[in-house]
C-alpha cells in the first residue's frame, strides 16, 4: 500500500502545467528575459529558488564548476523540481532489492526532470507572463500544440548548449553494477552515470584508505566500475555514430553524452575511470556514424546534394547545438566526411574501369565536392569559411586517377578508331560501293567521325580543369599518329585486288581527301600540343604521299606500253596506241578533278613531267628514222599528239608549264625541209631546255634522217654556242637529262661520199 501510494505522489510531482498560445508574444518575452539576467522575471524566479548550488562531488577541482546561465537545465538541479518534505519521505531507497526495470525508468525520469526540469516549466520559467492567461485561451492551446511544438524546435535549434555547466547531487548510495548497466542498457544515461560516479568516489575513497594494501573487495569494485565504464563508452560512441543518421531523436541523449564527456575529460587523472582520451573515441564515433552514412548512400546518388543537406541539418539543428562549442561538432563532422570520403573515392577508384565512371569521379572530387551541390552549399557557406572543402587523399591519388583516365581515353579511341575501319570495310570496300561526293570531291565521313570523338573526349575532361584537358588532348593526338598506319594496312589488306579497277582509285582519292580534311580538324589544337600536333601532321603526309604514289604508279603501269610505241613506224601510220595514251591521261584527269588540292596539282605535275618525259624519250632510243621526206608526216602528228597531252595537263593545273613549248620546238627542227635551215631553229630548244645537250641533238637528227657531213657538224656547233651563251639553267627543269639516249653505232654514217670512193673498184 505504501508502495502504490509512492507512486502515486511521484505521478503527482511530475504533473507538467500548461502551456500559453500567444507564440509571438511568449517568444518575443522569452528571448528578452533570457537575454537579460536582470529582468523582472529572472528576478522572480531567482528569489523563488535557492540562491545556493551544490557543488560537484567529484575529487577534481576541475569539475567544481559553476554555469553563468542556470537557466540551461542541463546537469542542474532546479528547485523548483526539488520534492517537498512530504514527498521525499516516500521516495525510494535506490538499492532496493525490488527495484525493477518499470521502477529505473521513473527513476530516469525523475532524475532527468530534476537536471532540466519539463519543458513547460522550463517555459514558465522563462515566460511567467502566460501562467495569467484566461482558462479559455489555456484549452484552445491544445489543437495547436504539436505544431507549437515544431516551431518551437525550430526556435530552439539555435541555442547553443553552455561549455559551463553544473552537476547534480550524487546519490550517497549507488545502485548496485546490475542496476547501473541496466541503466546504461536503457540509455537512462544521466541517473546511471550519477551512480557511476558515486561509485567511483567510493572506490577512491576505499583505494586511499587502503594504501598499498588492496583488498579482495576493491579489486572487485575496481573491475565492476571498468566493466561499467566500457559499456558507457560503449553506448556513448553508439549514440554518437547513430546520431549522424538520427539526429533529432538523439538530441537530448547527445546533450547528455556531451556532458559525460566533459566531466570525464575533466577527471581523466582520477583513479577509476578508463584510459584513453574520451575526446578520441568521440571523434572515432563521429567517424564511425560518417562511415556508416557514406556506406548507406547508393553510389548513383552521389552526384545529388545528400551531403550538403545533411550537413546543413548538423549545422543548423540538432546535433551542432547539442554540444558546447568546444567540441566543434560542425568542423569534426566536415573532416570526418573528408576523411571518410576520401577513403571512400580510392576504393571507388579500383573498381571504376570506363571513361565515363572515371570522369564522374574526378569531376566529383575535383569540382562536384567544392560546388554548390555539396560543401559550397549556400546553407554552409558561413559555417565552411574556416574547413577545408578538400578530401583527404592519398599523395599522388589525383595525378594518378587522372593518368589512368588519360589512358582509359586513349583506349577507347583506338577501339572508335577500328570501328570506323570496321565499318568502312562493312559499308565500302566489302560491297565496292563507290564513295560519297562532297562538295566536287571524293571524300568519307571519318574525318568528321574522328573529329567528333576527339572533340568529345577534350570537352568532358576541359569540364574538370584546363590541365586535364591539356593532358587528354596529347594522348588524343597520340593515338591518332598511329592510326594512319593501321588504316592504309588494312585498306591494302582489302582492296588491293581490286586493282587496277576504277573504284580503287577512287578509294585511294577518297581517303588522301579525308585524312587531309582530319588534319584541318586538328588544327585547332596546334597551339596547346604543338609537338604532338606536328607528329600526327607529319604521319598523315606520309599517309597521302604513299597513297599517291599507289596512283601515280598505277598511271605509269596503264601508259607503259602505249609510250613504248611511239616514234615508231606503226606509231607513223596507226594512232591507236596514242588514243590509249590519251584516254588513260583524261581519265587521270577525271581523278584529279575530284581530288582535294594542293594534292590535285601535285599529282597532275608529277605525271605531266613522266608523259613528256617518255613521250619525247622515245626519239632518244634511235628506234626509227624517218626516210623518203616522212619527218615532215612525223613532225605533225608529233605536234598534234603533243598539243593534246599538254591541253589535258594544263587543265588538271600542272605547274610544269615549261614543259609546254618543248615538244613544238622540237617539231620544228624535226619539219625543215632542208638541213641548212635546222640551225636556225636551235635558239628555242636552247631556251625552253636547258638540259638538252649534243647527243640528244644527234638522236634528234637521226630520227628526221640521215644528216651528214658539214652540215650536222655546224648544227652541232650552234647548238653549243647557244647553250653557252644561255642563262644559267634552272635546275628544277631537268627533263632531257633523264632520259636514256641510245648512240648511233653507225661511226661513218656522218663521213661525206668522197672519203669512201677510194674503196669503190676502179678508182
Amino acid at each position: 500500500m505504501d508502495s502504490v501510494e509512492e507512486d502515486r505522489l511521484s505521478v503527482r510531482s511530475d504533473t507538467k502545467s500548461p502551456l500559453g498560445i500567444v507564440k509571438s508574444l511568449r517568444s518575443s518575452i522569452r528571448k528578452v528575459a533570457s537575454k537579460v539576467p536582470l529582468s523582472p522575471v529572472n528576478k522572480a524566479r531567482e528569489s523563488s529558488s535557492d540562491p545556493t548550488c551544490p557543488p560537484s562531488p567529484s575529487l577534481s577541482a576541475a569539475s567544481l564548476v559553476i554555469s553563468p546561465l542556470k537557466n540551461i537545465g542541463l546537469f542542474h538541479k532546479n528547485e523548483v523540481d526539488s520534492p517537498s518534505p512530504k514527498s521525499k519521505g516516500l521516495s525510494r531507497s535506490n538499492t532496493e532489492p525490488n527495484f525493477g526495470s518499470n521502477s529505473l525508468k521513473q527513476r530516469g525520469a525523475q532524475i532527468r526532470r530534476s537536471l532540466f526540469g519539463t519543458k513547460r516549466e522550463r517555459k514558465d520559467g522563462m515566460c511567467p507572463v502566460t501562467e495569467g492567461l484566461p482558462e479559455e485561451t489555456k484549452e484552445t492551446r491544445g489543437g495547436a500544440e504539436e505544431v507549437g511544438d515544431e516551431e518551437e524546435g525550430e526556435e530552439e535549434a539555435g541555442e547553443e548548449l553552455e561549455e559551463m555547466y553544473t552537476l547534480p547531487e550524487m546519490p550517497h548510495t549507488p545502485l548496485s553494477v546490475m542496476q547501473i548497466n541496466k541503466l546504461i542498457e536503457n540509455e537512462v544515461l544521466e541517473e546511471a552515470y550519477m551512480n557511476l560516479l558515486a561509485l567511483r568516489l567510493e572506490f577512491q575513497k576505499e583505494s586511499s584508505e587502503s594504501g598499498n594494501y588492496a583488498s579482495v573487495n576493491l579489486s572487485k569494485k575496481e573491475k565492476d566500475l571498468n566493466l561499467l565504464y566500457n559499456e558507457l563508452r560503449s553506448k556513448v560512441c553508439t549514440i554518437v555514430r547513430d546520431s549522424n543518421s538520427l539526429p533529432a531523436r538523439n538530441k537530448k541523449l547527445l546533450e547528455f553524452v556531451a556532458r559525460i564527456i566533459q566531466e570525464e575529460e575533466r577527471r581523466a587523472s582520477d583513479p577509476g575511470g578508463l584510459s584513453g582520451s574520451w575526446m578520441d573515441f568521440w571523434r572515432s564515433a563521429v567517424q564511425e556514424g560518417v562511415q556508416a552514412k557514406v556506406d548507406g548512400v547508393q553510389l548513383e546518388s552521389k552526384d545529388k546534394a545528400w551531403l550538403a543537406v545533411h550537413l546543413g541539418i548538423l549545422g543548423k539543428t540538432g546535433v551542432r547545438w547539442s554540444y558546447p562549442p568546444s567540441f566543434r561538432v560542425f568542423g569534426e563532422y566536415v573532416r570526418s566526411y573528408n576523411r571518410v570520403l576520401g577513403q571512400h573515392v580510392m576504393k571507388l577508384e579500383k573498381q571504376t574501369t570506363e571513361v565515363k565512371d572515371i570522369h564522374a569521379l574526378l569531376n566529383w572530387i575535383l569540382n562536384r565536392y567544392k560546388s554548390e551541390y555539396v560543401l559550397g552549399h549556400i546553407s554552409l557557406q558561413v559555417d565552411m569559411i574556416d574547413e577545408s572543402k578538400e578530401l583527404q587523399l592519398d599523395p599522388g591519388f589525383i595525378s594518378q586517377l587522372k593518368d589512368k583516365y588519360c589512358s582509359r581515353v586513349q583506349e577507347d579511341l583506338r577501339l572508335s578508331l577500328g570501328n570506323i575501319t570496321t565499318l568502312e570495310n562493312t559499308e565500302f570496300w566489302s560491297e565496292r560501293k563507290e564513295p560519297q561526293t562532297e562538295e566536287g570531291v571524293l571524300i568519307s565521313d571519318i574525318h568528321m567521325d574522328i573529329g567528333t570523338l576527339v572533340k568529345g573526349f577534350v570537352t568532358q575532361s576541359r569540364n574538370i580543369e584546363p590541365e586535364l584537358e591539356h593532358k587528354v588532348t596529347r594522348f588524343c593526338l597520340r593515338e591518332l599518329t598511329e592510326f594512319p598506319k593501321r588504316f592504309e594496312l588494312e585498306l591494302r589488306r582489302q582492296c588491293d585486288e581490286l586493282r587496277p579497277q576504277p573504284i580503287w582509285t577512287q578509294y585511294h582519292i577518297t581517303y588522301i581527301n579525308s585524312f587531309s580534311a582530319l588534319l584541318e580538324h586538328m588544327e585547332g589544337y596546334r597551339a596547346s600540343c604543338p609537338s604532338e600536333l606536328e607528329s600526327l601532321s607529319k604521319e598523315i603526309k606520309w599517309f597521302n604521299v604513299r597513297l599517291i604514289q599507289d596512283l601515280q604508279d598505277q598511271f605509269k603501269d596503264q601508259v607503259k606500253i602505249p609510250l613504248r610505241r611511239m616514234m615508231t613506224r606503226k606509231w607513223l601510220t596507226n594512232n591507236e596506241d596514242f588514243r590509249e595514251l590519251q584516254q588513260k591521261t583524261a581519265e587521270l584527269s577525271q581523278h584529279c578533278s575530284v581530288l582535294k588540292q594542293p594534292h590535285s596539282q601535285e599529282l597532275a605535275s608529277t605525271l605531266h613531267l613522266f608523259v613528256s618525259r617518255e613521250y619525247l624519250g622515245q626519239l632518244m632510243k634511235s628506234n626509227y628514222s624517218c626516210k623518203n621526206r616522212k619527218h615532215e608526216k612525223a613532225a605533225k602528228r608529233m605536234r598534234a599528239q603533243w598539243g593534246e597531252l599538254q591541253e589535258l595537263f594544263r587543265n588538271m593545273e600542272s605547274c610544269h608549264e615549261w614543259l609546254y613549248p618543248v615538244g613544238g620546238a622540237l617539231c620544228d627542227v624535226i619539219e625543215q625541209k632542208h638541213a641548212s635551215e635546222i640551225k636556225n631553229h636551235l635558239e628555242p630548244i636552247a631556251q625552253h631546255c636547258p638540259d638538252f645537250g649534243r647527243k640528244h641533238m644527234v638522236a634528234v637528227l637521226w630520227f628526221r634522217g640521215p644528216i651528214r657531213g658539214r652540215e650536222h657538224r655546224q648544227i652541232l656547233q650552234k647548238l653549243t654556242e647557244l647553250k653557252r651563251n644561255a642563262p644559267a639553267p634552272d635546275k628544277k627543269q631537268v627533263l632531257f637529262s633523264e632520259m636514256q639516249v641510245t648512240v648511233n653505232q653507225d661511226c661513218f654514217s656522218n663521213l661525206p661520199y668522197s672519203c669512201f670512193s677510194f674503196c669503190v673498184p676502179g678508182n
